[in-house]
């Protein structure tokens, strides 16, 4: 049987998609789409994508009104967190650590929820 081999990409609406892509790539360097094919895109390290359909009523992106929550992989959680309050973003570091790891909550210009994610194996 023929299977996906990766997330090829993520995709959805903004109010302001250049503003928040924008905040994205400064914050997080997440690089964005590019505007012409022989530019290069972003490319993830390779490593555990976890996928993970929730029951409508969970609570653990936040808002009932939010669909989904974007996690990304950090290679240095502290550091990251602290990049992130030192450019004035409120980011949570969950203060528990986890059997696959650690992570930190925030919420991108447009109130997504966002996951860091350091995983175990990269726990020092």
């Amino acid at each position: 049987m023929a299977k996906v081999t990766g997330i090829g990409g993520v995709f959805f609406r903004a109010a302001d998609p250049a503003g928040l892509a924008a905040w994205y790539e400064k914050h997080l360097g997440v690089t964005p789409v590019p505007q012409d094919y022989d530019q290069p895109v972003w490319t993830q390290a390779a490593g555990p994508t976890v996928f993970a359909p929730f029951d409508q009523t969970t609570e653990y992106f936040g808002k009932n009104t939010q669909a989904f929550m974007v996690n990304f992989r950090v290679d240095d959680l502290d550091e990251m967190v602290a990049d992130l309050k030192a450019a004035g973003i409120e980011a949570s570091l969950d203060p528990q650590s986890y059997p696959n790891g650690r992570f930190a909550r925030l919420h991108d210009p447009e109130g997504n929820p966002v996951e860091l994610w350091e995983p175990a194996e990269a726990v020092k």
